[in-house]
């Protein structure tokens, strides 16, 4: 019997040799490549297939099948990097910072840009991993030196503050002027404030309000709250009460919650109080 159970053994390693030899390496399924890039790809990505839009967000009702087409495509040896970025972003939204951390490291180890940037702001808030300032702040600078569009922004955000590096606001101009140039809203946004208050460069409403114009186009919701609030007090141009609610109400729409505050008090303008000074509701009109 002990002859039997030897012979099933080496038959059995005998096997495993053969296939290791003979038989074709696994790769990963087209199905779960599409579903993972569909889900959780990135729409500024570098890396991302141009027949693939990507998403800021990824619904909570999809999470579960990113997570689960990404895995499966990560496990094939041919995956390619974009696809462990992709998978610490569907970690991300799953609240697995921990995992996110492990994929996008893989993946910055295969060159994305994407990847870097993403394992940066862990590695700077310490989510997930222990957090490591300069690390991360050396790893998103590399993001944006090689053009990846977040990276710039991240990078810019972190000379604006002062995180990793010395203050520097000048520079936050420079990373998020070439993140315009790359048609990012956000850093239209940025570049719009920093315009609007003077900081790291001349103080211009003008030269502010066509930034925020510029993401507005973009449904940048921040923007719109802006071009509400110029056109309310008539900066950079004439009063518009028409113009600001027009954009207070896109704004509102698209989640921005100071534009729906503002909707409010244009809507209801006049407070009532009470004989000890109380304020006991307002006046609306409903019609605007």
């Amino acid at each position: 019997m002990l002859r039997t159970k030897y012979c099933t053994l080496a038959a059995l390693v005998l096997a495993a040799v053969l296939c290791r030899t003979l038989c074709p390496p696994a790769v990963a399924a087209p199905a779960d490549i599409a579903t993972c890039d569909r889900l959780a790809a990135h729409p500024t990505d570098p890396d991302r297939p141009a027949d693939v839009k990507g998403n800021k967000e990824t619904a909570d009702a999809d999470i579960g099948a990113a997570l689960k087409a990404c895995k499966a495509a990560a496990a094939a040896p041919d995956a390619p990097r974009r696809i462990w970025m992709e998978l610490g972003r569907a970690y991300e939204f799953a609240g697995q910072p921990a995992a996110a951390a492990n994929a996008y490291r893989k993946a910055a180890d295969a060159g994305s840009s994407s990847a870097m940037a993403g394992l940066g702001v862990l590695l700077i808030n310490g989510n997930g991993v222990a957090k490591n300032i300069a690390e991360g702040r050396t790893l998103i600078e590399k993001a944006a030196n090689a053009g990846d569009i977040e990276g710039m922004i991240n990078l810019g955000s972190l000379y604006g503050a002062g995180v990793g590096v010395k203050a520097d606001f000048a520079l936050a101009r420079k990373w998020y002027a070439r993140a315009v140039e790359a048609n990012s809203p956000e850093a239209m946004y940025q570049l719009g404030l920093m315009t609007q208050d003077g900081d790291g460069g001349p103080k211009d409403d003008v030269a502010a309000k066509a930034l925020f114009e510029k993401a507005a186009a973009l449904d940048h919701a921040d923007a719109l709250e802006r071009l509400g609030a110029y056109a309310e007090a008539g900066r950079a141009g004439e009063k518009d009460a028409k113009a600001a609610i027009a954009h207070y109400q896109r704004a509102a729409a698209l989640g921005n919650e100071d534009a729906g505050k503002a909707l409010e008090r244009l809507r209801c303008p006049f407070g009532l109080r009470d004989r000890e000074g109380k304020s006991v509701g307002r006046i609306c009109f409903d019609g605007q």
